[in-house]
């Protein structure tokens, strides 16, 4: 005969988790991200959330960019976020690649005014393919234009600049000159640090 089993019984309490509501970054407008779960507010602590820069901002046409928060702070039931990265979404870039043109790609570490060191990747999509001291050209003026405004802008203004377009149109109107364009995107940003403490 089978004897039952007898369950040892677990004196550790098990905690129930809790929603939590996420509030995008200041340069955002602290606008609700949407809501995540956690049995304590420490396990929030460095929790990286996605969303579109669509959602947060209502606008259909700004599906195709990624935004990465990371929670660093927590309030009562809110959980707060820092910008952290930026991502166009793999289909839109690869929608913008042609037969016969040049994507130029080019990875750019740069310090913005206030001390962050950002990791900016842009690329430029021609009307026909080009020459290399072309590629080589609109390479070197998309990096000094980027490289520019880092240095004269915070980061919350340099990342307005990225995601709202204005820096890849800066990029688009002084390329052109040397090859036709058909389009230039930031296809991805990412925090490398924070300002050094004096």
């Amino acid at each position: 005969m089978a004897r039952r089993s007898q369950r040892k019984s677990d004196s550790r309490k098990v905690k129930t988790k809790q929603w939590y509501k996420v509030v995008g970054p200041e340069m955002f407008g602290k606008s609700p991200v949407g809501e995540t779960l956690a049995s304590d507010p420490s396990n929030l602590m460095g929790r990286v959330i996605e969303t579109t820069l669509g959602e947060l901002t209502n606008n259909f046409s700004k599906q195709n960019t990624k935004l990465k928060f990371r929670v660093d702070q927590v309030a009562g039931d809110s959980a707060y976020t820092s910008f952290v990265g930026h991502e166009l979404t793999s289909d839109y870039v690869r929608s913008l690649v042609k037969r016969r043109t040049s994507r130029i790609d080019s990875i750019i570490d740069v310090t913005t005014s206030d001390g962050y060191r950002v990791r900016v990747k842009p690329s430029c999509f021609t009307v026909k393919r080009a020459r290399t001291t072309q590629v080589k050209t609109i390479r070197n003026i998309a990096s000094n234009i980027i490289q520019e405004k880092a240095g004269t802008l915070d980061l919350n203004q340099f990342i307005q600049e990225v995601v709202l377009g204005r820096l890849s149109l800066d990029i688009y109107k002084d390329a052109k000159d040397i090859y036709p364009l058909r389009r230039v995107e930031i296809r991805k940003t990412e925090i490398l640090a924070g300002p050094v403490a004096s």
